[in-house]
């Protein structure tokens, strides 16, 4: 399969996009290369996904509560998917809690 940054280059509206578009695309693409052909992940493969490219927010979660919510969610009724649009909000339900985003929010910026 094509690198996710090689993909990110071929998108000519892209070129002279803003780090955030990038990164909206970024997750596009991750998601898109993992769907089945109607665009739609298994609630397992959606589980696999965010352990292999989400692990850093992750990390240290699992005894949170909503994490639980999360996680049980996507072990009840494994026959139904996620769409692109369940993928990001877990994403940033998954980003809001995380302590990594204590950190991000530390992080100085020098000018």
């Amino acid at each position: 399969s094509t690198p996710i940054a090689k993909q990110l280059a071929s998108i000519k509206a892209l070129g002279k996009g803003s780090d955030l578009e990038k990164a909206f695309a970024t997750a596009a693409l991750v998601y898109n290369n993992a769907a089945d052909p109607e665009g739609k992940l298994s609630k397992a493969e959606t589980k696999s996904l965010l352990r292999t490219q989400f692990g850093g927010f992750i990390q240290g979660q699992e005894n949170k509560p909503k994490y639980k919510e999360i996680i049980s969610a996507l072990d009840e009724e494994s026959e139904n998917k996620i769409d692109f649009e369940d993928f990001m909000v877990l994403l940033v339900s998954l980003t809001l809690m995380s302590d990594l985003l204590q950190e991000i929010k530390n992080v100085k910026t020098t000018k």
